[in-house]
């Protein structure tokens, strides 16, 4: 319970809803109590007249006689069945209440979840797996809403039916009461059990589904590659053998379950008989009437699924204690990239890199050794480098995606720390090198860069962005539907869509991360001087590892494992015929003999 002590704050915050459940559930109980009391009163009525009834055989009396007790019958019938109404009624009543409660907690911890998970640095997602983090967002949090609802449900209506049924049965008779109780200690203890072992089947079956489904997956995926090979018939081998293994878990699963009904029954079964037995004898001794058997008996079966439920609670609130520990292992992450002053402060863009180190916190590289460089506010830069050298840290740096190791980054002269950051993101556009579009139309695809924007903002970023024309070209324009991840779209495309919702929101700071590494030269230098408008007055950073990128910009810096090897212009590096000058000749080469080859 030590973990699940974190949602008390929640049950505090619906303890109307709680207390409410709580109230209807006393009042449910107490409403299938008296039936029972109805039935040992109708019993009793025919066994304590019927002698007399037969006394008066042949007798007119006899059937005023039996009008009589047969009126008392059918009253008993119609209080029973009133009650049996009134009770459904607050049964609803519980279920509105609690499970409700459960269900608006479910909704918080979510959205609590979800938040927390948006505020965590990217270096907390760089260490998790995607299916990690939706796992605990919905199946830890659907094992710890069982917990807050079915459980405490469950759990308050044993408790309550324990204290008002037990005592009242022992007012009646100790030794009865003690007899009939014996087989359901039993009961919970031997459904504790086989329901745990029937999760622990489960969860292996589940995941045996996984892999079969991730299998099949990967076989239709690349039946290309397949058929190329003509594997299909090894393909279908292995997956023979991977549904036996599911086969056999699934069998497995079955035996268990095949057993639980019949434990249920025998165990219910065998109170009845206790009861009949003891109750038998106690009539002949004269303690008890026939009405009372049959009290007993309804009391047992009143008890049997809430002691039934016991193990199948005791095993909820482990499972959810489970999950509820894997959620509070990120709800305690603490997002260590914080503003040092929360400043809103509009900014021009002049940005200082004063000697910066960097080493990424998950994988231990050193990313940046010590770098310092400075860009005016409207000036722009471009980052040359191979991969692996260190230009998209300095991208990630500057929109505090990770806090330095060493230095200081200044905008404006101010520390990057004291800048609020979403102020600061706000003011930046960043195209990055791994291009992400909803599955939403184009043109909310691009809107998605701004706030408060018009349709003619929208088609002046796609021209900017030099793919306004594509999309004319689509059949249904700007409202076409993207597939997952923009799929629809070619890579240039994207990074096109990308670039337009990046200028739409008229940033500040203009930051492309490789964004052109999609396209052909011809396309690039199109877009680059389409952009060169968007880029003039404010501070614009080129990363690339293509020379091309970087003609357009006052001033290029080269990067090679996390320093700085050549700084200056194209001209001055291109005389220099250092590192800067063997790339381009390089990459000239590449697409020379990239032309005649296609030639």
């Amino acid at each position: 319970m030590k973990e699940l002590a974190y949602l008390n704050k929640y049950l505090f915050k619906y303890k109307h809803y709680l207390l409410s459940g709580l109230l209807f559930i006393i009042l449910s109980n107490i409403f299938q109590i008296f039936p029972a009391q109805m039935v040992r009163h109708a019993i009793d009525l025919v066994t304590d007249n019927i002698h007399m009834y037969r006394m008066f055989n042949k007798l007119d009396v006899q059937e005023n006689y039996y009008a009589v007790f047969a009126t008392g019958i059918l009253i008993y019938g119609a209080i029973i069945v009133v009650m049996a109404v009134i009770r459904g009624f607050f049964l609803f009543l519980v279920r509105q209440t609690i499970i409700v409660m459960s269900r608006l907690v479910e909704y918080d911890l979510k959205n609590e979840i979800y938040a927390h998970y948006q505020s965590l640095p990217l270096s907390f997602y760089r260490r998790k797996n995607t299916g990690d983090l939706m796992n605990r967002i919905s199946e830890d949090v659907s094992k710890v809403r069982m917990y807050i609802g079915p459980s405490i449900m469950y759990g308050l209506n044993l408790l309550t039916l324990f204290v008002i049924l037990i005592p009242y049965m022992l007012s009646i008779n100790v030794r009865l009461t003690l007899f009939s109780l014996i087989p359901l200690p039993l009961l919970s203890v031997s459904i504790y059990y086989v329901h745990n072992i029937i999760n622990r089947r489960s969860e292996e079956i589940q995941e045996s589904q996984s892999g079969l489904s991730t299998f099949a997956q990967e076989a239709f995926s690349g039946i290309r590659v397949l058929k190329s090979f003509t594997r299909e018939q090894d393909s279908a081998s292995r997956f023979a053998q991977e549904s036996n293994k599911y086969k056999h878990k699934s069998l497995r699963l079955t035996r268990i379950q095949a057993m639980f009904i019949p434990l249920i029954m025998g165990l219910i079964g065998l109170s009845t008989i206790i009861t009949v037995y003891v109750g038998s004898v106690e009539v002949i001794n004269g303690t008890l009437t026939f009405g009372n058997i049959a009290e007993f008996i309804i009391y047992v079966n009143l008890l049997t699924w809430p002691v039934t439920s016991l193990g199948w609670i005791t095993s909820i609130i482990q499972r959810a204690a489970a999950s509820q520990k894997r959620i509070n292992e990120f709800l305690f992450e603490k997002n260590t990239i914080c503003s040092t002053e929360n400043l809103e402060k509009e900014v021009r863009g002049d940005i200082t890199f004063d000697n910066i180190s960097f080493i990424y916190p998950d994988s231990g590289i050193h990313a940046l050794k010590g770098i310092s460089f400075n860009i005016k506010a409207g000036d722009s830069m471009a980052i040359i480098g191979t991969t692996g050298s260190g230009k998209s840290t300095i991208a990630n740096l500057i929109l505090r995606m990770y806090d330095i190791t060493g230095g200081q980054i200044a905008i404006d002269g101010i520390d990057i720390k004291a800048f609020k950051l979403s102020h600061l993101r706000k003011q930046i556009g960043y195209v990055p090198q791994d291009v992400f579009l909803f599955s939403d139309t184009i043109y909310d695809n691009i809107a998605f860069g701004g706030t408060d924007i018009t349709e003619e903002d929208i088609m002046k970023a796609a021209r900017d962005a030099d793919i306004y024309e594509n999309i004319q070209g689509f059949p249904q324009k700007f409202n076409t539907k993207l597939g997952e991840r923009g799929i629809t779209l070619s890579g240039g495309q994207k990074q096109r869509v990308s670039i337009a919702r990046a200028v739409l929101r008229d940033p500040k700071i203009l930051i492309l991360d490789d964004a052109l590494s999609a396209v052909d030269t011809k396309t690039e230098n199109r877009i680059l001087n389409s952009m060169s408008k968007v880029m003039k007055g404010r501070t614009s950073i080129i990363i690339s590892h293509r020379v091309s990128s970087a003609k357009l910009t006052n001033k290029i810096i080269v990067l090679d494992d996390g320093l700085i090897v050549e700084e200056g212009n194209h001209d001055s590096l291109m005389e220099k015929k250092g590192a800067y000058f063997e790339l381009y000749e390089k990459q000239m080469r590449a697409e020379v003999q990239a032309h005649t080859s296609q030639q």
